[in-house]
């Protein structure tokens, strides 16, 4: 059996802070003066290493997304956002291309579900030296039913999914524009976060590359189907039409 199997420090997760479920601990995101191994900063945007660097053998990377504890990508400003998309995507083909990993992931975590542990909004970076990259995703997870498409980008639903239901992909193509790909993914994770099911308060956000192409995922977090988790078998749910009219309405007037 073909797998990515890699060692987790328990003793320093357990050392990690949460204010998640405890929203009276404080966030040490917040607490700029004391951040220490800061990499770039573009305003209140901080790049660093990761100070809990709980996957052994690689290198952990934080990406503080601004100074307002309680805001995220769908309150951004839009050009807040697309600095946001910058930075990360900047700093993350940088470690790609420092030959010091075989991969890098680039990803979100937001909410209970997400499997996050502080709620300031963030992004993380993990490089591995050793890494089989073709088993971190399927291009057909990727694809969809088109809901809108600007500057080399497209925006989609799965209609082959990762786990399930509701995911939503921007799609780059090589030389697209960042700026597209910024303000499709503000609402993937508007929709996902207000219209896609009221009970939906997490969500992540998965960066892949192939070739010059760049993929990102936006994926509802809620309890994982036992069919997944158990026996690998994905769902594909009859209302992707559905959701891809909905989005278009909603924030394209009804055209892609």
């Amino acid at each position: 059996m073909k797998i990515n199997l890699v060692k987790f420090n328990t003793d320093i997760g357990a050392t990690k802070p949460e204010n998640l479920v405890h929203a009276e601990a404080k966030c040490p995101f917040c607490d700029v003066e004391h951040l220490t191994d800061i990499i770039e900063t573009d305003g209140d945007i901080i790049f660093l290493k990761n100070k809990y660097n709980v996957i052994e053998g690689a290198d952990q990377f934080v990406l503080i997304e601004g100074s307002y504890c309680l805001s995220d990508m769908p309150a951004y400003p839009k050009e807040k956002m697309r600095r946001v998309i910058k930075m990360g995507v900047r700093q993350w083909q940088k470690l790609l291309a420092s030959g010091r990993y075989e991969e890098v992931l680039f990803f979100k975590n937001y909410g209970l579900m997400s499997g996050g542990t502080i709620r300031h909004p963030h992004m993380q970076l993990v490089g591995f030296p050793k890494l089989n990259s073709e088993l971190l995703f399927d291009e057909a997870e990727l694809r969809g039913v088109v809901i809108a498409q600007s500057g080399g980008v497209e925006l989609n639903i799965s209609n082959c999914p990762r786990v399930g239901f509701g995911e939503l992909n921007v799609v780059v193509e090589a030389g697209g524009s960042l700026d597209a790909a910024a303000d499709f993914l503000q609402i993937a994770v508007h929709y996902a976060m207000n219209h896609f099911n009221k009970k939906i308060q997490s969500y992540n956000i998965f960066f892949y590359h192939r070739g010059e192409k760049i993929f990102a995922k936006v994926m509802p977090r809620y309890a994982t189907s036992p069919y997944f988790v158990g026996y690998n078998i994905h769902f594909l749910p009859n209302n992707i039409e559905r959701i891809a009219k909905e989005i278009q309405e909603k924030y394209f007037g009804g055209v892609s």
